[in-house]
């Protein structure tokens, strides 16, 4: 196992998506039971951020809230980073039911010397699937508190190795795009129940 904690954000609102990504069943399995499922191939320590505990008593996760309240993804990594005890944290957000344990088990891997490993597909930075050394933590809490709650303008402060798709490709049981797929929308949770019939 490794020497290093895997943090699930449960998500804010949802407000597209008009429910609880976390909870929507995809199989029998809810989105977070699935990427926690995922995760515990890899990782012994799991720390989920939340702040309705009460929901996600049935994981048998390790939680804690928010300190920051109503601060978006920088609030949450704040928070799983204070609470993991580890310096290499993985983050992954609740609305990824394809995420793959070997890949979050490399970015762990990859984070020696960095402040961050972040994932860029198509061009894109995917902050939302990443590693971060738990000294980051303190800075979030500087932005947070300055009012700038962008993950991606605080990485412009940090030591980052950002992975190309090259360097990702052989982790992924399925395709990369798979992997850091998120469902924000109705018609994204239909093409996951999709997605998932097919394996």
């Amino acid at each position: 196992m490794m020497k290093a904690a895997a943090i699930i954000l449960s998500g804010g609102k949802s407000s597209r998506m008009g429910t609880n990504k976390a909870l929507l069943k995809i199989n029998e399995k809810t989105n977070i039971e699935r990427i926690r499922d995922e995760l515990a191939k890899h990782f012994s320590d799991i720390v989920l951020v939340t702040n309705e505990p009460e929901k996600y008593e049935f994981l048998n996760l390790n939680m804690t809230s928010d300190q920051y309240t109503d601060k978006g993804p920088l609030a949450g990594l704040h928070a799983g980073l204070e609470a993991s005890p580890y310096d290499v944290n993985v983050l992954v957000a609740c609305d990824m039911p394809f995420i793959s344990g070997e890949l979050a088990k490399f970015l762990a891997e990859s984070c020696n010397g960095y402040d961050a490993v972040i994932p860029v597909i198509d061009g894109v930075q995917n902050p939302l699937f990443a590693a971060y050394h738990k000294k980051v933590a303190a800075i979030a809490a500087q932005k947070i508190e300055s009012g700038r709650l962008a993950i991606k303008a605080m990485l412009d402060e940090l030591n980052v190795l950002y992975l190309s798709e090259k360097q990702m490709e052989k982790f992924s049981q399925h395709r990369l795009d798979r992997a850091f797929f998120n469902m924000n929308k109705p018609q994204e949770y239909e093409h996951a129940k999709k997605w998932a019939e097919e394996k």
